[in-house]
């Protein structure tokens, strides 16, 4: 039964892929008369393809604290990384557009790295320090100029479920110099969906949490030098809480 599930959802996303390039060119055309319109609809389009594709390849999840995304600027996101399929299930919730920092392997897949392209993620090197800084302070601008955007600071997934790796302190810097928001987001549970037992697919349950924002705009040093302690630390204890919920 897993495999028929595993063959639906690869079908789905491919479909999906192929359906998005046809909405590339559509949204680029009408790039030229208003393209002020065109993240919004490439946005929706990608928040209803991350839907489906947890639909069918996704766990039951519960959503908890969705009223604490500030909806008047921009927001830095900041998760705990599992699995592959984290970035569809937040992804989908976000009721706007966000990018996301994704590795650069990523950009090397066809037609995912022109969606990922279309929604403004951004793919950072992290054996290369000066391409990761391009990414950073290209992403701070962004931030400045109203684009949401979700990081995952341990750099990679966690091999093992309920294991916070420590935080990489760069990205943070992605929200303290533009004076935006952060966001905790703890999901715990996705290891029982895919990665604990590649590739077959479960429909396991998942909890996923906004967690109340921290604002930046007015740290000092020594409160951005332990921000990244801070967050992580918000991550674990909203982690411990939530996975006596499964």
């Amino acid at each position: 039964m897993w495999v028929i599930r595993l063959v639906l959802t690869v079908l789905v996303v491919v479909v999906l892929l192929l359906l998005g390039v046809l909405a590339h060119f559509i949204t680029w055309l009408i790039s030229l008369f208003k393209p002020e319109i065109v993240p919004g609809i490439r946005s929706r389009y990608a928040r209803a393809a991350m839907s489906i594709v947890w639909f069918f390849g996704g766990g039951k999840e519960t959503v908890i604290g969705l009223d604490n995304i500030p909806r008047d600027r921009a927001v830095v996101f900041v998760g705990n990384h599992r699995s592959l399929l984290d970035v569809v299930l937040a992804g989908k919730l976000i009721p706007f557009p966000v990018g996301f920092i994704a590795k650069i392997e990523l950009q090397k897949i066809p037609l995912l790295n022109l969606q990922m392209r279309d929604i403004n993620c951004l793919f950072l090197d992290r054996k290369d320090d000066r391409q990761a800084l391009k990414v950073v302070l290209k992403a701070i601008q962004m931030v400045k100029d109203g684009q949401s955007m979700f990081v995952f600071p341990e750099g990679t997934r966690s091999k093992e479920e309920g294991k916070i790796l420590p935080f990489h302190a760069g990205t943070f810097k992605i929200a303290t110099k533009a004076k935006a928001p952060i966001v905790p987001v703890t999901i715990v549970g996705m290891g029982d969906v895919l990665e604990d037992h590649f590739p077959r697919l479960k429909k396991a349950p998942v909890v996923i949490e906004f967690g109340s924002p921290i604002e930046t705009a007015s740290m000092d040093r020594n409160e951005q030098k332990e921000l990244p302690d801070r967050v992580r630390n918000i991550i674990v204890e909203t982690y411990s809480k939530n996975a006596k919920l499964i």
